[in-house]
């Protein structure tokens, strides 16, 4: 059974405000903060990091699904029916930043309490704490707008228990400084202790840490850019010539292993979670075929191959059972007194062949002449032989494993033919911000005005390139089917790997080059952000959101104009329930509420929820109507 989790209001003014859970390693040490001695400070950081989750399991099992589904960016398995605008339940309900934020404070009395001297040794584990806050902040408050920060989590060191909402564009300017601050901190601060051996995302060197806290800046910039532009182009330009740097390597990447199980023991730390997730949702089409035509080797990290290789094509061929037609149209065969064999695929041949997303045309399940090969796959892609039946899905879904450790993988075979399987748990690796990530949006902002040291095209390329290295790097690490092994079932099968020459020879591709069209350069260079974050839902949407970005009627990846769901009836942002009153922050909650211009409540309609944003969505353009220059 499925551990679902349902944050109530409560969280943001209750327990997880005020003090770790009873069950947190730290227990012992937060609840005396006065005697923790010098190395405790670095242990509550490690903690922090350690409970640094941006994207868990409640989020890709709930959110995820709409947010693909409304940005046209992933397909639901049944297809797109006028009811995909409405809501379901919601997890990572805009609280995650508290997880961290309250190691934070804990540091902060603990060095309060510390003699002068000695509180500055650890003010570069404070920055860095910090800096994953902000982190943690900027993504909560994206779909939920104002949050409670400056006096969250301080009740225990004689704070309130009911913490008002700060409002975002406040909240902005406050972790514009709170990153300049820490960036300073760590370039300068001498006579630290920060125990490497703390640190698994950088192992104590603080220039690194320095540079992330710089390109973050970046991701609260390209959120301004509807309500604020000049401000936002200032950033990006301080960013680009600050002395610390920005991300600029796989060196420098955000991206780190969490533990191990020979040094951990809690699974979910390890390999992220191991429940099902975004079963029913499949890539799109058109993203599908925007990145086969350009021969993006991305493709093959993001989604899953599907369950068609050479050896099931026969299996059907013998079978005299039809096979879908669009997997049919890279088959060559021949064909002698009514038996039909396998010879190759056409092509690019493997293993991009295996690769195919879901129409999105509306009510295109209900259209079994035109699309059944589609949606009609568990009779169309059915075979029986002898006693056994399997079904063979024709479409990829997205590839689980660079999300989560533990997934069995099962290799798709015929009928009474081998079971093939990988079992094995891999402690998994996240990558939450990159070089890719940073030059994107540079060259954005450079498009926009901003005043950088490089052209749009050198950050573009680089940013391309970046993004296809880090990708096969997480697809190594996190060790995904069919990378560095075909599994020696079907002599056809190709591994995934990165070969050499791909990225040149996708870059040679005019979708992948910025041509001086300012209007279609701009457009990339969001397509690029958009494909970039196939893996982070709420990073997409958010750029999605600001940009408007698939474009109706584009060249590149086409926005479909539903004709009975009218665009503005599309949510722009999650729903927020009707606060209780007995709950302590009743009155805060209604007046947050109201400030925002929220109704609140349960099934609320699409409408209300794109009329009704978030402030730094305020102004931005409307889903399908492309980027604003």
């Amino acid at each position: 059974m499925k551990k679902i989790k349902y944050i109530a209001t409560i969280f943001l003014s209750g327990l997880l405000l005020i003090t770790a859970s009873c069950s947190d390693e730290m227990a012992k040490i937060n609840s005396n903060p006065s005697q923790v001695t010098e190395a405790n400070i670095s242990y509550l950081f490690a903690q922090a990091v350690f409970n640094f989750e941006p994207a868990g399991y409640l989020l890709w099992y709930y959110n995820a699904p709409m947010t693909f589904r409304w940005s046209q960016m992933g397909v639901p398995t049944g297809g797109y029916t006028s009811l995909f605008t409405q809501t379901t339940a919601t997890g990572d309900q805009g609280g995650q930043y508290i997880n961290v934020l309250k190691y934070a404070r804990d540091i902060e009395d603990v060095r309060s309490n510390m003699e002068p001297e000695e509180a500055a040794k650890y003010a570069n584990i404070a920055a860095c704490v910090d800096v994953l806050t902000v982190y943690l902040g900027i993504f909560d408050s994206d779909m939920y707008g104002d949050r409670p920060f400056t006096e969250a989590a301080m009740a225990r060191y004689g704070g309130t228990l009911t913490p008002r909402y700060d409002k975002i564009k406040d909240l902005y300017d406050l972790w514009l400084t709170m990153l300049d601050d820490a960036a300073n901190t760590l370039a300068n601060s001498t006579d630290q202790t920060f125990p490497p051996n703390q640190d698994v995302v950088y192992k104590g060197d603080v220039a690194k840490w320095a540079k992330l806290a710089n390109s973050l800046k970046l991701k609260i910039a390209a959120r301004l850019i509807s309500q604020d532009r000049a401000k936002a182009l200032t950033i990006a330009s301080q960013v680009a010539s600050s002395p610390v740097g920005v991300l600029d390597g796989s060196q420098d990447d955000f991206l780190f292993n969490k533990a191990n199980a020979i040094t951990r023991d809690d699974g979910d730390k390890v390999y992220h979670w191991n429940q099902g997730f975004m079963n029913s949702t499949a890539a799109s089409q058109r993203v599908m075929d925007f990145m086969l035509k350009n021969q993006d080797p991305r493709v093959r990290f993001f989604y899953r191959k599907n369950g068609w290789n050479s050896t099931i094509v026969q299996g059907f061929f013998d079978q005299g059972k039809e096979i879908p037609s669009y997997i049919l149209e890279n088959v060559n065969y021949s064909e002698e007194e009514g038996k039909k064999t396998f010879e190759s695929w056409k092509g690019l041949g493997e293993p991009w062949v295996r690769y195919y997303g879901l129409p999105v045309e509306m009510d295109a399940a209900q259209d079994a002449e035109t699309y059944g090969d589609y949606f009609d796959y568990s009779n169309r892609s059915k075979l029986r032989i002898g006693d056994a039946e399997k079904i063979f899905t024709p479409f990829s879904g997205f590839q689980n494993e660079m999300i989560i450790g533990r997934v069995d993988f099962t290799l798709p075979t015929l009928p009474e033919g081998p079971v093939i399987q990988d079992l094995d748990d891999n402690p998994w690796y996240g990558m939450y911000m990159s070089t890719s990530e940073v030059n994107l949006y540079l060259a954005e902002f450079k498009l926009l005005g901003a005043n950088l040291p490089l052209s749009a095209s050198d950050y573009f390329n680089k940013a391309l390139k970046a993004s296809v290295e880090e990708y096969d790097r997480l697809a190594e690490l996190n060790k995904i089917p069919y990378y560095g092994k075909t599994y020696d079932y079907d002599p056809h099968e190709k591994v995934i790997d990165l070969q050499e020459g791909e990225i040149e020879t996708m870059m040679e591709n005019s979708d992948y080059q910025l041509t001086g069209d300012a209007a279609l350069d701009l457009e990339k260079v969001y397509v690029q952000q958009l494909l970039h974050f196939t893996l982070y839902p709420n990073e997409q949407f958010v750029t999605v959101r600001r940009s408007g970005v698939p474009k109706t009627n584009s060249t590149l990846i086409a926005w479909e104009n539903f004709p009975n769901v009218p665009n503005n009836a599309i949510p722009r942002r999650f729903e927020v329930s009707d606060p209780s009153k007995t709950d302590l922050m009743y009155q805060i909650l209604v007046d947050a509420y109201q400030s925002q211009g929220f109704t609140p409540g349960s099934s609320q309609d699409g409408t209300l929820l794109n009329a009704e944003r978030v402030w730094q969505d305020i102004n931005a353009p409307q889903f399908g109507e492309g980027p604003r220059q």
